[in-house]
């Protein structure tokens, strides 16, 4: 395996005095026989220029399916986290002052639940990467800290235990959550912890992924519920943007699969008029032989007896995002017919029929 260190969103130079990785035993602690050196270009230390990430050199771990990794990074002197994953929805530890990366139990000062400048783990498994990509309802936000209750986190769950060889799953997938809480797809958002826009960000979030065949995307909510009177966002416009997206993946041999929008009445953002463009888009995600695949969210979803609302039991109370329960009947609505023939044989690009 191999970890992916970013600074593409700094303006001065950071420096790594030095990375470990391990098995996460509990809290900080490392388990035993799992600590790893990782060095970098075989350095144990690198400066990163501003704008620029860099992989690590890849290390033999044993890693089980669904466990937890501990990455330390020793940052020397005084950083600035420019370059930063702001819902991590996971506990992250900063230890006092100095390098403690190879301390079994680290000396923690206080935490986080944030993920700064660590952007990416790649596991070498065998086997092709889902990745998916899209908004803070991707991004698991208002989710349980610490409980992977994201719905991708759902979605991998469920590929572990399967074993089907009609369907050709082998339980050896990744699934690699590129979702940013408050993310557009047409625009970037005023807010810089939001990201830049999908069409900005997709061939570093989705054509940079080590071995991603499929992708899912669902997007459009901020572009939906922010738009202004004066300027709105149309079906149309999101539309041309999802075009966009499934071209660029298909020249690289992507499948993508559309996911429908979730309902949002009650959210602070919502109106009438937003409703109808939130519609109309669906539809055009349910009806196009576009995408190479469906995943209907929002029938899965909202209440059947207001079907512009979440059902009560999966709204987190924000009308906007899913409850824990919510997630996991999302990432429960995923078709897993959607990834057949997975597995080594997927290496050549693979155009999958539309499944709704």
């Amino acid at each position: 395996m191999r970890i992916r260190v970013s600074n593409e969103f700094g303006s001065t130079p950071l420096r790594i005095g030095a990375a470990r990785i391990g098995v996460r035993a509990s809290g900080s602690d490392i388990a035993p026989g799992t600590d790893r050196v990782l060095t970098f270009s075989g350095r144990t230390a690198i400066v990163i220029p501003p704008g620029a990430p860099v992989l690590s050199d890849p290390v033999e771990l044993n890693v089980p399916a669904l466990g937890d990794l501990a990455v330390s990074l020793y940052l020397p002197g005084t950083v600035e986290a420019t370059t930063i994953h702001n819902t991590g929805l996971q506990t992250n530890y900063i230890s006092l002052p100095g390098d403690f990366t190879a301390a079994a139990t680290l000396p923690v000062q206080r935490t986080i639940t944030a993920w700064p400048f660590l952007t990416e783990v790649d596991v070498d498994s065998a086997g092709p990467a889902i990745v998916t990509l899209g908004d803070s309802i991707t991004d698991g936000t208002r989710s349980t800290v610490d409980t992977n209750n994201r719905w991708p986190d759902w979605l991998a769950r469920r590929l572990q235990t399967v074993r089907d060889p009609v369907l050709g799953l082998n339980g050896r997938l990744g699934v690699v959550n590129r979702g940013i809480s408050g993310n557009r797809l047409l625009a970037d958002s005023p807010n810089p912890l939001a990201g830049r826009s999908i069409l900005e960000r997709f061939d570093r979030d989705v054509l940079a992924t080590a071995g991603v065949k499929y992708m899912t995307l669902m997007i459009g909510i901020n572009d939906i519920g922010n738009s202004s009177p004066a300027n709105p966002v149309t079906a149309e416009d999101l539309i041309a943007g999802y075009r966009q997206v499934i071209a660029r993946a298909h020249a690289k041999g992507i499948a993508v699969f559309g996911a429908t929008l979730t309902p949002f009445e009650g959210a602070g953002y919502y109106s009438p008029e937003k409703e109808v463009v939130r519609q109309a888009v669906n539809a055009w995600i349910r009806s196009t032989d576009e995408f190479d695949g469906v995943i209907d969210f929002d029938l899965a979803t909202r209440d059947p007896a207001h079907p512009t609302r979440f059902l009560p039991a999966y709204d987190s109370g924000d009308h906007l995002h899913p409850s824990d329960l919510g997630y996991q009947a999302m990432g429960n609505a995923v078709p897993l017919t959607l990834f057949r023939a997975l597995g080594a044989a997927a290496a050549a690009p693979v155009k999958v029929e539309k499944v709704k």
